[in-house]
């Protein structure tokens, strides 16, 4: 059966700093706890282990692994729950010494003998973990999940750690590869945008979409919004200091709006020049991922890590291109972004722990430059050359986070992937398509090959480039 991956796979609201190391064993931990409870035992439950390998284990203190787990297993949910609650409840479960399984069965815990941190690597993939319940007759049970990127988990291993999340129901248009959403595009004369729209009409209601749509983008705003009102300093110990609301003052000064639409509407009056442009799109791409490195509430675009390229983007579009465009040209853009970002984890890997940043930031602009391009007017055949020429230029970017920790460069990088994808937009609209060189699926095989020959110590494991170059002593 052909892979079938929704736009709403690719665009997913959670909790920062990581889909893969956050928000993947977040969703492990839940669904562990769902097997547990379609058994019947949970009330047999009194030790829960949690084994976090390979990726998970270098960087998952400063990605917040162990937060993420303890959630889990309490089984709150990070799309739903309120994010200033997390603080609470894990002092809650670290002075009590106890977990509430399911938020009802009480289980002694203790983080420092319960998550144990295994610096070996299993073998399907980087980002590892195996769940284990106890009662006093041995093991209730027993759980292996990777978490392979963008908050997908997996159970089955596949080679090329690509499990693919099967739709019972086909898609009319199945793509796997760029080149067959580009022969749909022309034989059906219609927008690529068009195209993934049918598919999810296959699985959704025209209602359902449109609200979901609508609810993704309100998410992007709301945290674009707390990010340019929020000073301070980010969590984890490097010291550093929000910089999106420093920058908002700048261009807008100082504000005081009753929600995210008012702020929205005095920005796209606002006289904006070239420089001010890279600005404005750098302090949004700066809000979102000062938010998610707080643990607060964003969309995985397609990752934590790389969230802020996408409303950066569409933001760039709304406020500076198309003072009237709405939610239709926001569905439109969102749609073709989240139908590249498909591509690409089919082709290759949206998970830095398998491929770098490359796999993150050049994703996320490689479906922005695509999505402004469908925007600008682009055709088809631009489109894809858009998201191609961006891809391009992020070939082999590594992850290297300082301290393990999605703030340095991770936070910088969003605002260069945003820049880029502009840039590689209006590249694209200016090509004549018999031109090219370079397809879309050329690019997609060179990132993958280029992700397998990377050096290990450049995959979200803090152990190369700047994460051991910078002292954090001198932060």
């Amino acid at each position: 059966m052909e892979e079938s991956i929704s736009v709403f796979d690719m665009l997913k609201i959670g909790v920062g700093p990581s889909s893969s190391h956050t928000l993947g064993p977040w969703r492990a931990a839940q669904r562990f706890v769902e097997t547990v409870k379609e058994e019947n035992k949970l009330y047999e439950v009194n030790r829960v282990q949690i084994d976090l390998y390979g990726s998970l284990s270098l960087t998952g203190k400063g990605h917040a692994s162990d937060i993420a787990v303890m959630l889990g297993l309490n089984n709150q949910d990070p799309e739903y729950m309120p994010v200033e609650n997390i603080d609470t409840i894990i002092k809650d479960i670290e002075s009590s010494g106890t977990l509430l399984l399911d938020n009802q069965f009480p289980v002694p815990f203790q983080m420092q003998r319960d998550i144990i941190f295994n610096k070996n690597f299993l073998p399907f993939h980087s980002n590892g973990m195996t769940f284990t319940a106890y009662n006093d007759g041995g093991i209730v049970a027993h759980e292996t999940w990777y978490s392979i990127g963008g908050g997908f988990v997996v159970q089955e291993a596949r080679e090329g750690a690509k499990c693919k999340k099967e739709i019972k129901k086909a898609f009319p248009f199945p793509i796997n590869k760029a080149a067959e959403l580009l022969v749909y595009a022309h034989a059906e004369n219609k927008m690529i945008s068009e195209i993934v729209y049918e598919n999810e009409k296959s699985m959704r209601s025209e209602e359902e979409i449109a609200h979901e749509l609508q609810r993704i983008w309100d998410t992007m705003l709301e945290c674009m919004y707390i990010g340019c009102h929020t000073e301070g300093i980010l969590p984890g110990g490097l010291n550093v200091r929000r910089r999106a609301f420093d920058m908002h003052q700048e261009l807008i000064g100082l504000s005081n709006y009753s929600n995210h639409q008012e702020w929205l509407g005095e920005i796209r009056k606002t006289e904006v020049k070239f420089r001010q442009i890279l600005k404005w799109v750098s302090c949004f791409a700066l809000s979102v991922n000062e938010v998610n490195a707080a643990l607060g509430r964003i969309v995985t675009a397609p990752t934590n890590g790389s969230a802020g390229v996408i409303p950066a983007v569409l933001m760039y579009y709304l406020c500076i291109e198309n003072h009237q465009a709405g939610q239709k040209e926001i569905n439109q853009f969102l749609l073709v972004a989240g139908e590249i970002g498909s591509i690409f984890k089919k082709g290759s890997t949206i998970s830095a722990a398998m491929g770098g940043c490359q796999a993150e930031i050049g994703v996320s602009s490689a479906m922005a430059a695509a999505g402004l391009c469908e925007l600008m007017g682009g055709s088809a055949d631009q489109v894809l050359i858009a998201a191609e020429i961006s891809m391009e230029h992020h070939l082999g970017l590594t992850c290297d986070p300082i301290a393990g920790l999605v703030q340095i460069p991770c936070i910088e990088r969003n605002t260069m992937g945003a820049i880029k994808a502009i840039n590689a937009a209006e590249l694209a609209l200016s090509t004549d398509p018999k031109n090219v060189k370079v397809p879309l699926d050329k690019v997609v095989d060179t990132m993958w090959q280029t992700a397998k020959d990377m050096n290990t110590k450049y995959k979200e494991t803090s152990e190369g480039g700047l994460a051991v170059a910078v002292n954090m002593a001198d932060c």
